[in-house]
Parts: structure tokens; sequence; C-alpha cells
């Protein structure tokens, strides 16, 4: 049937975007820090009576107009879309706030858990937004413009991007609370666990040829 191909990749867009939403909600509810790309809405939401979906709103599409401005005239018309990204990620990450709201682990063991459940959760959802190769998450839109705009290689950009969002929040905490919120050692393991499990999630999707699924 034609256009069933795109539709199967839109349903694997969204299912990403919640699925990323709710593994983030999962690593901030560990109370041991939040994700790095999350970790400005979240310290925000502390500070200001906005929720942390909303925040993530309002920064994703910074993203995009950095984006925007960064490629120029030759932004592709079809990326536009992206803000769509940036009100369905806002509000899945409300959502998992909310879906999580029972999950409060007392004892270490039991935090560290739910921030590689998070982890992996995350993971799942950023590889099926990326396989959907329908609209790109204006985050990592951001860091492809910058890097081939320094000709830098997108891994290594990718780093000092987070990096940054991490020392502007931490910024921003101390700011207001005085002390550093949002980041603790659950931010450092979600930031290295992420990408391992994405390269294990892609070899077991291509060893097995589950992309047919969206191409047929």
């Amino acid at each position: 049937m034609p256009g069933t191909g795109l539709i199967k990749r839109c349903l694997s867009l969204l299912c990403g975007l919640f699925l990323m939403g709710l593994g983030i909600s999962l690593v901030t509810r560990s109370a041991l820090g939040t994700s790095p790309i999350s970790s400005v809405p979240y310290v925000l939401c502390l500070a200001f009576p906005v929720t942390f979906g909303e925040f993530t709103i309002i920064l994703t599409l910074i993203f995009f107009a950095a984006e925007v401005i960064i490629i120029g005239r030759s932004f592709p018309k079809r990326q536009y879309f992206q803000v769509i990204i940036a009100f369905f990620l806002g509000t899945f990450v409300d959502l998992g706030m909310f879906l999580s709201a029972g999950v409060h682990p007392d004892f270490y063991p039991e935090q560290i858990a739910v921030v590689l459940l998070g982890s992996a959760v995350l993971a799942l959802g950023i590889f099926l937004q990326v396989t959907a190769n329908v609209i790109l998450n204006p985050g990592e839109g951001l860091v492809r413009a910058i890097a081939e705009k320094t000709r830098r290689r997108f891994g290594i950009v990718k780093v000092f991007f987070d990096t940054s969002l991490v020392a502007g929040a931490a910024v921003i905490s101390l700011a207001a609370f005085g002390t550093v919120e949002g980041f603790r050692e659950g931010t450092v393991i979600s930031a290295i666990l992420v990408g391992y499990i994405i390269l294990g999630i892609t070899f077991v999707y291509s060893r097995y040829g589950l992309g047919k699924w969206l191409a047929e």
C-alpha cells in the first residue's frame, strides 16, 4: 500500500519521542541527576512555576532557531516540522513524569537501577527516532549543523554540546539555589551508557533485519 512505509516511520518517530520522554523522566526520578540534554529545563522547572516539559519545549525551540540561523537559506523545508517535535517531546516529558510519579527509590542500589532502566528506555527512544528518518530532533539537528559548519566530528561536537548544557544548568542552579541541582553520578552514567546501549540495539536491529518492517 503506497505510503505505508512513511506511516510506519512516523509511528516509529512518535514511539521514539514517547520513550525519550519516559527515559528522561526515569533518570530524573532516580534522584541521582538528570540526562545532560534535560539538565537546563530541569533546573529551570525547580526555580520557576513552569513544568519540566514546558521548559523542554522552550529550550528545544531555541535549539531549532539556532539551527536555522546556522544553516541559513539552505535549511531543508521539511525540517521546519522540527517545531512539532519540540512540542511532542515536551509533552512526553511531562507525561513521563506523570507515569513515573510512583517511582521513588529509597536505597542507592535502587537509584542506580532506575538510572540504568531510564538510560535503556532513553536509548531505545533515540534509536527509534533516528531509525524513522523522518524529522530530526532539534537538539541533534543543532549539533549536526554546528559540526558541519565547523567541520568537526559529530561526536566531538556532541560531547562539547552536552557539557555546555550541564555547565549552564550548574550556573543557573548556583544562582537560584546556591547549590548544584540536577547533576550527579546519574547524569554521567546516563551520558556514557546511552551511546553504548544504542550501539547494542543497532547491532540487534541490523543482525536480524528488523529494518524490513519500516521498508515494507
